[in-house]
């Protein structure tokens, strides 16, 4: 026997799974199922697909027992005769967590008060909730093609065992000894309950071995009798017509799916008939994935070619910025041997992709439309939409310029002059009838950005500026440069004041120009020019970028990820305010001391107010000081 020690990972989470989780326990049971159909899948298809494998027999199922008597522990039994696992495969698999999810999900645990155990699912580590019912668990497994069994066993505490095993045939066996609180489980009409609320759609038979009590014809118990129920419909639901489907249908097959508890936001169920033969069903979920930031995101919709399970894990099935999207595609036209190379050049794929992404489009199009004007629930499920999916929209325009137009009409913003989310659409419909762009401004919090200097002079005017507040909107907004006829101008850049219709004063920006020259020489090679302002009204002094320049705040993200190690410090134009009396009280002052640490309080405040971290707070402080003590 072979003892190991759990990965630091796995030893965390199950102390918190033993010791913290508390709702919604028997999701354990639909994890566990959910993992022998994947088993089942694996091998269906290395049947029909890989030669060493095509004379093995099987006939694919799920098995679930439980044995209760008084005195004695309860156990609880899921067996499938799937791919199974070798002793390696025990180890990589229930020994480890090999995903950067894990650490998320362990400090969403330590967080939330509620403790709740629904996340466990979506954070693929199913098998361990197991341990909130039982306090030791057995897996005796044998792998497909191999003649060795192995056997699992853990406390759910320091570590584990694996020793040699004997199994009839490949697959796998969870032997779970229950707890007091878990017993409960492990009854015909719970077992019975939770496979039909959670995995009645499991591809696979699954059934249930129990034995009944036998009555004579006085009602007085004689025996019992061992009978074995199939107790799951087992139908590829997606391969079914939607006219014989009901909602609670689709909804019970999504949590099986995507490991959800909440409905899905909403479906959407295609059969596609002609030259090319398909069905896919796609769900969007309440919530956004948890890893959807991440890049080694686990992608949410299976592929499967005449109802062979093919593979979970290609990411070239959705393009990432609908990696969101949890479901099903499930093609007549493939071949059942394609490999993962050739999945990623396969034309029918492709083709089924596009029409795919056309499809969500329209829908959420068709949902944005009916939130206009329709009830407050479908105002409410656009809100969640867009509330939890904008970004990845907004990363559509950068990569999918094919689908663009359709996206662009899709995001939205936040905006100076309208509460909640504005499109670009309804910018347009508001814009003056001499205004020649669509405005917005970039680099920092929604708060930070209404209160930017750099908006003071569109507000006299009463011209509204999209509030873009997403760290990537640098990014994306000037890649899509137009929105119909209308050019997208940031206002945070050197020159978006030339359209405010503000005449230059020629006698004043003479009669300013020494202050600039003043205040240039003062800050030097801190900044890439000084300039008088036309967009100021009330502020001494704003930055903005130069026209072929990132923002700061650009470059700043752009470092942190890694990607710019090289860039060399961006230096901003500061903008002033000739009618300012800190700006015009420089006219006639020589003490260029003085002129110093006014000229390095106006740089550091402007930085500040677009939220921007100062190089030197110490000196920034130092000079404020003095200005005040005089």
């Amino acid at each position: 026997m072979a003892q190991h020690q759990f990965q630091t990972e796995v030893s965390q989470l199950l102390h918190l799974i033993i010791h913290s989780l508390y709702s919604n326990r028997e999701i354990f049971l639909r994890e566990i199922v959910s993992n022998a159909s994947d088993a089942l899948d694996k091998l269906k298809y290395l049947t029909v697909a890989d030669d060493a494998y095509k004379s093995l027999s099987f006939d694919p199922r799920i098995d679930i027992s439980f044995h209760k008597k008084d005195k004695e522990p309860s156990t609880l039994t899921i067996a499938d005769n799937g791919i199974g696992m070798n002793e390696a495969d025990l180890i990589d698999s229930l020994g480890t967590i090999a995903r950067s999810g894990t650490k998320a999900f362990l400090e969403k645990l330590a967080e939330d008060a509620k403790r709740d155990s629904n996340l466990i699912g979506q954070f693929g580590v199913g098998f361990y909730s197991a341990f909130m019912v039982a306090d030791k668990i057995e897996v005796i497994s044998r792998k497909a093609g191999e003649d060795a069994a192995w056997k699992w066993t853990s406390d759910g505490k320091s570590g584990y065992d694996i020793e040699a095993a004997q199994r009839d045939t490949q697959g796998s066996t969870v032997i779970l000894h229950l707890t007091e609180e878990g017993a409960e489980y492990a009854n015909r009409w719970s077992i019975e309950d939770i496979i039909k609320r959670y995995s009645n759609h499991v591809a696979f038979p699954i059934y249930l071995t129990y034995d009944e009590k036998e009555y004579d014809d006085k009602g007085k118990e004689k025996g019992s009798k061992t009978k074995t129920d199939r107790i799951n419909s087992g139908t590829a639901l997606w391969r079914r017509a939607k006219s014989d489907l009901k909602e609670e249908d689709y909804t019970e097959f999504y949590k099986q799916l995507g490991h959800d508890t909440d409905d899905p936001l909403f479906y959407i169920h295609t059969k596609a008939e002609g030259t090319l033969e398909y069905s896919t069903l796609f769900y969007v979920p309440q919530k956004a994935p948890f890893d959807m930031y991440n890049v080694d995101y686990k992608p949410g919709v299976k592929l499967y070619v005449k109802r062979v399970f093919i593979t979970d894990d290609d990411k070239e099935l959705m393009p990432t910025w609908l990696r969101f999207v949890r479901g099903v595609i499930d093609s007549e036209d493939l071949p059942l041997n394609v490999s993962r190379e050739i999945l990623q050049q396969n034309k029918v794929l492709l083709n089924i992709r596009n029409a795919s992404v056309k499809k969500l489009l329209s829908e959420f199009k068709a949902l944005a439309d009916n939130a206009a004007s329709g009830s407050e629930e479908v105002k409410k499920k656009w809100e969640t939409f867009i509330t939890q999916y904008n970004r990845p929209l907004k990363e559509g325009l950068y990569q999918d310029y094919a689908n663009r137009d359709a996206i662009l009409e899709l995001v939205r913003f936040k905006s100076t002059t309208q509460d909640g989310w504005t499109s670009l659409a309804d910018y347009a419909s508001r814009m003056k009838s001499d205004q020649k762009h669509i405005y917005y401004i970039t680099g920092g919090t929604e708060q930070t950005l209404k209160a930017s200097p750099l908006l003071e002079a569109y507000r006299a005017k009463e011209i509204e500026v999209l509030i873009m507040d997403d760290e990537i909107d640098d990014i994306i907004i000037p890649s899509v440069g137009k929105y119909k006829d209308w050019e997208l101008k940031a206002v945070n850049r050197a020159g978006a004041d030339e359209e405010l219709g503000e005449k230059k004063d020629k006698a004043a920006e003479k009669e300013i120009q020494p202050v600039i020259e003043k205040i240039k020489k003062a800050l030097g090679d801190r900044v890439k020019d000084v300039k008088l302002s036309r967009r100021l009204h009330d502020s001494p002094s704003c930055i903005v970028a130069d026209e072929n320049d990132p923002t700061i705040q650009m470059a700043q993200m752009l470092k942190a990820m890694g990607q710019a190690a090289d860039m060399p410090d961006i230096k901003p134009i500061l903008e002033v305010n000739g009618n300012h009396p800190i700006v015009a009280a420089l006219k006639d002052l020589a003490d260029e001391e003085r002129i110093a640490d006014v000229a390095g309080v106006l740089l550091d405040q402007a930085l500040l107010v677009e939220g921007v971290k100062i190089k030197d707070p110490a000196d920034f402080v130092k000079r404020l000081n003095r200005l005040l003590s005089k």
